[in-house]
């Protein structure tokens, strides 16, 4: 009898403890190597939404437990990082930032029924070829993104010769083939289709080729170190060739690498979630501890809200009933009200056009007699 007596009562507290156990989640992104600060804004939003949730209350009482994890954008390191995240016995992860990470992390998180929402990630096959439900994004799509940008380029440079390069990374060069897409669809014809490397310094025989060529506006499919060095590098030969890419320019470094040869620089991003007013206390949380909300640290703190509100819903942090959650939800979050579609992908408008000016981006504005909007316009008069 006493052993029955002792043993229910080490159950009691063992149950009690495990009732007041923190809820590990992990954030993944390449928090070293050349997009490393892809990764920190992916951090930044993660931690905040951390400690604005835990002072709140937590989920379902309990407090949250982030994990950080490294991925350098390299499928291997990402797929090392989603088994130690399992290990962890992490519920979910906010990432990867990499569509190039996310893909093959994903096949991990769903044999380890682990919730993802990506914040970043843009390749279509990220939700087309899901490997299981409990994958989603927060962010849109490249085939999204490449029919604005193509779209774009065709009604706003009529007589350009342009030139479509990409990096050869799931992102960049699927970003590129769906621009090249639409802009053919729509009329257009490139002079120059090209492929370079990623990390390399020196893309001066790249330049030289446009140069020849007559490019007068060059869409770049990849990331922002490469695409300042050669926005610095067409500048020096001399050309005043505009700049167009995606949503990796996001990101103060962009304009660090280019000083003024950025200038003009065009891209492709969702709408500017820190105009939303319901960011703004988030938004003014930051900037008073020095942080920065810029590109994805808001997208990575919605995609924490969502999850979060999933499993209060559910009422668990297990997986099936916080996947039915999702996707039967709506989600009050700071890039807006929005939901996952049946592929995992959300809700939301999709991507607007940027400009870089004096060191910052912001809305291409139609009062630009540079420029005319497609048809649909955002209410700021925004080109989306």
């Amino acid at each position: 009898m006493k052993r029955i007596l002792i043993f229910v009562f080490v159950a009691s507290i063992s149950s009690a403890f495990s009732a007041r156990a923190d809820i590990t989640i992990g954030v993944a992104g390449p928090m070293t190597g050349q997009y490393a600060s892809f990764g920190e804004q992916l951090r930044i939003g993660a931690e905040q939404a951390v400690k604005d949730i835990n002072e709140k209350g937590g989920v379902n009482g309990e407090m949250l437990k982030l994990s950080v994890g490294d991925d350098a954008c390299d499928p291997k390191q990402a797929v090392a990082v989603a088994n130690n995240f399992a290990s962890e016995g992490v519920s979910f992860v906010a990432g990867h930032f990499c569509s190039g990470s996310s893909i093959p992390a994903s096949q991990v998180y769903a044999n380890e029924q682990i919730v993802e929402i990506s914040p970043a990630s843009t390749n279509p096959a990220f939700t087309d070829n899901r490997p299981g439900p409990g994958i989603y994004r927060v962010v849109g799509r490249d085939d999204q993104q490449g029919e604005v940008a193509g779209a774009y380029i065709y009604k706003n440079f009529p007589d350009a010769k342009v030139a479509i390069i990409n990096d050869k990374t799931a992102y960049g060069k699927g970003l590129a083939d769906q621009t090249q897409k639409y802009y053919e669809e729509a009329g257009g014809k490139p002079v120059l289709t090209e492929a370079y490397t990623a990390g390399e310094k020196d893309y001066t025989s790249l330049v030289t080729k446009m140069k020849q060529a007559g490019v007068t506006l060059v869409y770049i499919g990849g990331y922002h170190t490469e695409a300042g060095l050669m926005a610095r590098q067409m500048r020096e030969q001399g050309m005043d060739t505009t700049i167009m890419s995606g949503d990796a320019l996001v990101t103060d470094e962009y304009w660090a690498i280019t000083g003024d040869a950025g200038e003009g620089t065009l891209m492709t991003f969702s709408p500017d979630p820190r105009k939303n007013e319901a960011a703004k206390p988030v938004v003014d949380a930051l900037e008073a501890e020095g942080k920065t909300a810029e590109g994805y640290v808001l997208y990575t703190y919605a995609a924490i809200q969502a999850w979060a509100d999933a499993v209060n819903e559910a009422g668990s942090t297990d997986f099936d009933p916080v996947v039915k959650a999702l996707d039967e939800g709506t989600f009050d979050t700071v890039i807006g009200d929005l939901s996952f579609d049946d592929k995992g992908d959300v809700t939301l408008p999709g991507y607007v056009v940027y400009e870089w000016k004096d060191g910052k981006y912001d809305y291409v504005n139609m009062s630009d007699p540079q420029f005319c909007c497609p048809d649909d316009c955002l209410d700021n008069g925004a080109c989306r």
